[in-house]
């Protein structure tokens, strides 16, 4: 790759069931299985846009990551028989991506009429059934990720991180979504620093569920705060909003599976801060919550402190 700068990184890559030789919309190509030369192991493609306000405009941060430790590492596991929940991940959802993500491809160019004038109207519409598409693509993710979290053989693969460039990270990753709120997220400094021991990619993904519920329930307007500490041999960062808050009882419920604390229509599967906190835990931390009613809440993700 590094001698072949200029060209598409899908000419290093062999992407699976593609047969397309033409440039494919980004949405087809997140989350895409992929294969890569002189590696037996299966990969998985993530692409994070960058730019605003359409996604995607100021480039992308690609991720090729392996759903399998190295050979030499990997333990043979015993055949185990596959239940319902077991096909929603490795059968279905490979499945059901691909037509889904072309829906929202496809309802994306209607809706930025980049293939020809278009009533308002017929534009809004397009716009919801892109929309019902991420819903569905986000649901089938957090279906995946709970069969993967809840798997016995289940482990991360942690690794010395710096906890504010990741935090710093989620923070650009939504801050278009933030501001078509109107809502300023308090990021940490370019120059702070936060050693830590975690897997990269989960810690980002616990990162953008917190701040993906804080854009969401938190008043336009308002702000966010996302602050780094560390203590007694742990790295921690807080998201902080101010939204209405949660009671002693909401604290004690927000991470169960398929809570929504009463919510409906917010688009949301009840998944996310369940697998938020197993994912902590599989990692040696922790995922916890401070708030009051009327008072916002405070969501802080603690990890091994790293040196």
């Amino acid at each position: 790759m590094r001698a072949g700068i200029g060209r598409p990184w899908t000419d290093f890559v062999e992407v699976a069931g593609s047969h397309h030789h033409q440039p494919l919309h980004w949405r087809l190509l997140d989350g895409a299985s992929v294969k890569l030369d002189g590696s037996s192991r299966e990969w998985k493609a993530s692409l994070l846009p960058l730019g605003g306000p359409e996604p995607g405009t100021a480039g992308f941060e690609l991720y090729l990551t392996a759903e399998q430790p190295p050979a030499s590492r990997q333990a043979p596991l015993p055949l185990q028989p596959r239940t319902a929940s077991a096909a929603i991940g490795r059968d279905v959802a490979p499945v059901l991506r691909q037509p889904i993500a072309r829906i929202i491809a496809n309802a994306e160019t209607i809706r930025t009429r980049l293939a020809g004038p278009l009533a308002e109207e017929y534009s809004n519409y397009a716009a919801d059934i892109a929309a019902a598409g991420q819903h569905l693509l986000a649901l089938i993710d957090d279906l995946s990720d709970l069969e993967v979290v809840e798997a016995d053989e289940f482990a991360t693969a942690p690794d010395r991180i710096d906890l504010a460039d990741v935090a710093r990270r989620a923070v650009g990753i939504l801050g278009v979504r933030a501001q078509e709120r109107g809502i300023s997220i308090d990021a940490p400094d370019h120059d702070e620093s936060l050693p830590a021991i975690g897997e990269f990619r989960r810690v980002l993904q616990v990162l953008l569920n917190l701040l993906g519920n804080a854009i969401r329930y938190t008043p336009e307007g308002s702000q966010i705060w996302v602050r780094l500490e560390s203590a007694e041999g742990k790295a921690c960062v807080t998201v902080a909003d101010q939204g209405q808050g949660l009671s002693d009882e909401q604290q004690q419920a927000v991470f169960e599976k398929f809570e929504r604390l009463g919510r409906s229509g917010d688009g949301g599967s009840g998944l996310g801060l369940y697998i938020s906190r197993r994912l902590a835990r599989a990692m040696g931390g922790e995922l916890s919550v401070e708030s009051a009613l009327g008072q916002g809440a405070r969501f802080t993700l603690s990890l091994p402190a790293g040196t």
